[in-house]
Order: structure tokens, then C-alpha cells, then sequence
């Protein structure tokens, strides 16, 4: 069975994944839902295996019997590239294929809030994307750095694990550096990305208090820095970024980080109510005197509070953002409810 097979129709159907697991025939994931291709015979291992070694060079393959993962890209012709996860489930290989066009889309393309182009455009501070894995993370970065690979002249510095959109040099010059094949660690690259001369440093994901430290010091040192957490919304990203470290250093970076934040966008998924394509909607923080004290002062909890007081103040809570959406035709109101923070208060906010 030849996996490029596959690969061209997850392209042709517009999956967003495919999935390879003994036991079953291979699955697509269009449009949020896992599609079986029965017209394929059910999967042995031995098929997994020999679909894995038409994509992963030797070197790939032994890593995944040491380290039981892997992670690599994977460029399928000039249409697509996938990002290839493959691990051991009852001894047997796993395999998950996510779908990455070669175009970045924009931020108009994909409907993301306006503020993701001035926020890119910022000389200093950080962003953090947050959200459940796949739920469009990656993408909502990419085309935030196609926007200003656009419209500024800068040095931006990516550490990716794999590395998923590639980019051209347009007016800023990109180097974009992979786990394992061009750096040893988030950490470690986000370091020595401070000594090549960046204006922005792209982290793919933010995992642990070294790699935190580094960012915020990187951000610190009049950098412009943005990254991922798998965190739901902005009170549980401050709170986990806070809590990894020791509890004598907390309340030094808790101040660290309410100087430094510039924005958290935590986003979800959902199907259009047109039934063709998938949106993002967002939970928005903007960093302003009032959010810097809260987080200062160990009262993030209030946060939410907050965001329903002072909507001038460009803050929008994930509700907020769901009932725009319905109003305007873009989710039906069960999907919303589905994802609402708090389906009580967005029925409020339909009825009012």
C-alpha cells in the first residue's frame, strides 16, 4: 500500500489528517470528523511499518525504536507537506498525518481578529497562542509572521518541533531551526537565537520552566517573542506559566510576566454552519495597567471579571466571541454551546 496514495487524497478531499492504525482501515479527518476510507483493506502492522519507511528515512526510524516517538516533516510533491507523529500503541504503530498546505494563509483568509496584525508588529514583549491540541495554533502563527514578513524589515529566528509552514524571506529575513535535526531543544535554541542578532524569536511551544525563563528573559531584552501553550484560556496560561517554578520565585516572575505579556489569544475550533471548513474563535487579553496588576498581585481569577466590565479595553471573552459568530451566520448556536466557556451566560447573550 503506497501512502502517497493517501496523502493525495487527504489533499484532494481537504482532510486536515490522516490516521494509520492496525486494525482499522486508514481514517481522514474533514471537517472535524474522522472519516474511514473503506474502499482501503483494514491495516496490519506490517502495512503501518512499510507505509512509515516510504516517508521516514533509516536514521527516523531508529529514533522512533529508541525513544518509542517521533516527530518529523514530511514534503509530499509541491502540493502539501505533512507533519508526521508515529508512536507504539499495544506494541503495534500508530501513525498521524497533519496536513500542511505550502501556502501560509493570511489572517484575512482565515477570519482571525484584526489585533493579530498589530500585535505582530510590536517591537517587544510576548505572545502566547493557546488552545487544545489541534486547534490551529501553528496556522494562526504562521500567518502572523507572513504579516510581517510583509510589512517589516527584521530578523525573526524560528525553533519548531517539526518545522510545519516554510517561509520565504519577503522583507524580513526567516531562519526557521528544527528539534532534533538543528537544535537539541526549545531551550537551547531560544538561547543561542539571542546571540544571532533577532528582532523576533518564534518558540513552537513553550514546555517547561527552562524554555519559559528563556522567553521572558528573551522578551526582557527588548525582543519580540511568541509562543504556544496548550493552556485553555488566560487565566490557566498565567497560572501554569507561574506554577512551574519554585514557589520562592513565583512572585518575581509573576512580576516579570505582567510586565512583559502583550497578549494571550486562546483559541477553539469549530465547524462553519455552512458545513464547508472549520473557524477559530478567541478568548482575547490585551496587556493594559489594570491586567498588569492582576496578574502582578496573584488575582488573575479576576480577569474574567474584568473582560465583561471593560470590553473598550479590547479584551473579549471566548462567549463573547461565540455569539458574534452565531449572530453573524458563522457557527450554528449548538456548535457554539458545545465550546462556550459558559453555555448559561452565551444563552444570556443570544437572548438579550
Amino acid at each position: 500500500m503506497k501512502i502517497d496514495v493517501l496523502f493525495k487524497r487527504a489533499v484532494d478531499m481537504g482532510a486536515s489528517d490522516v490516521h494509520l492504525r492496525a486494525g482499522i482501515p486508514p481514517i481522514l479527518r474533514i471537517d472535524g470528523r474522522l472519516r474511514r476510507q473503506e474502499d482501503f483493506s483494514v491495516l496490519t502492522n506490517d502495512d503501518a511499518m512499510e507505509m512509515l519507511e516510504q516517508i521516514a528515512s533509516q536514521e527516523q526510524r531508529n529514533r522512533l525504536f529508541a525513544e518509542k516517538e517521533l516527530d518529523f516533516a514530511y514534503a509530499f510533491g509541491s502540493s502539501a507537506r505533512f507533519r508526521i507523529n508515529a508512536m507504539w500503541q499495544r506494541r503495534m504503530l500508530s501513525i498521524a498525518c497533519r496536513l500542511l498546505p505550502f501556502a501560509i494563509p493570511s489572517i484575512d483568509e482565515l477570519e482571525l481578529p484584526q489585533i493579530c496584525k498589530d500585535l505582530i508588529l510590536q517591537p517587544r514583549g510576548l505572545i502566547l497562542v493557546t488552545g487544545p491540541t489541534g486547534v490551529g495554533k501553528s496556522t494562526t502563527m504562521a500567518a502572523m509572521i507572513r504579516h510581517l514578513n510583509e510589512n517589516r524589515d527584521c530578523n525573526v529566528i524560528c525553533i519548531e518541533d517539526p518545522i510545519e509552514y516554510q517561509h520565504q524571506n519577503i522583507k524580513s529575513i526567516i531562519a526557521q531551526r528544527e528539534l532534533g535535526e538543528d537544535t537539541n531543544s526549545f531551550h537551547a535554541g531560544l538561547v543561542r537565537a539571542l546571540r544571532h542578532d533577532p528582532d523576533v524569536i518564534v518558540v513552537g511551544e513553550m514546555r517547561n520552566l527552562d524554555t519559559i525563563s528563556a522567553a521572558i528573559t528573551a522578551a526582557e531584552t527588548g525582543h519580540l517573542v511568541m509562543s504556544t501553550l496548550h493552556t485553555t484560556d488566560a487565566v490557566q496560561t498565567i497560572d501554569r506559566m507561574i506554577d512551574v517554578f519554585p514557589p520562592n520565585q513565583q512572585s518575581q516572575i509573576r512580576l516579570q510576566i505582567s510586565q512583559e505579556i502583550l497578549a494571550i489569544l486562546s483559541q477553539t475550533l469549530l465547524p462553519r454552519a455552512s458545513g464547508k471548513g472549520r473557524i477559530a474563535a478567541f478568548e482575547i487579553v490585551l496587556s493594559n495597567p489594570s491586567i498588569r496588576t492582576l496578574i502582578r498581585e496573584g488575582r488573575t481569577y479576576e480577569i474574567p471579571t474584568y473582560m465583561r466590565i471593560h470590553p473598550e479595553a479590547g479584551v473579549q471573552s471566548l462567549d463573547d466571541a461565540l455569539a458574534f459568530m452565531i449572530r453573524t451566520h458563522k457557527v450554528t448556536r449548538e456548535a457554539a454551546m458545545r465550546k462556550a466557556s459558559d453555555p448559561k451566560r452565551l444563552a444570556k447573550l443570544l437572548a438579550s
